[in-house]
């Protein structure tokens, strides 16, 4: 998610100074990273419509949108196939007082915490990252 969020802001910035086309490779310096790891999250980005790709001549990667129009809960949704939370993988113990009440405890939290976490995701555009990450650099 971090990765998927730093790169997108990398592109904000770049895109609000006029030049929309950039490589993984000059990505990758601002995340200090590798490419690869760079254009593996690119191409997950671009699945979900976030960002686009250009081949030959000026090749490179740009927003798809504008970054006010991409929220926080869109980059999520791209790097979270699962659950925030998962609940055991096979059924415990029905013999069990808590093995047979864990599961239905435990799901009421697990969905009220993931919906918070969406909300919370859903008001946070790439655009107020990009401003915050600015303002705390100045800061």
């Amino acid at each position: 998610m971090t990765v998927a969020v730093h790169v997108l802001t990398w592109m904000a910035l770049v895109h609000g100074r006029g030049r929309d086309v950039v490589t993984s490779d000059q990505i990758a310096t601002s995340v200090a990273t590798n490419p690869v790891v760079i254009r593996r999250s690119l191409a997950d980005l671009r699945k979900a419509g976030l960002v686009t790709v250009r081949h030959g001549a000026g090749a490179g990667w740009t927003l798809a949108r504008e970054p006010e129009s991409i929220a926080l809960l869109d980059v999520y949704r791209v790097v979270h196939a699962e659950p925030l939370f998962a609940l055991h993988h096979g059924e415990p113990n029905q013999a069990c007082p808590v093995g047979r009440g864990i599961q239905p405890a435990l799901r009421r939290v697990y969905v009220d915490t993931e919906e918070a976490v969406r909300r919370e995701l859903a008001a946070v555009s790439i655009a107020d990252v990009l401003r915050d990450t600015l303002a705390a650099r100045s800061g």
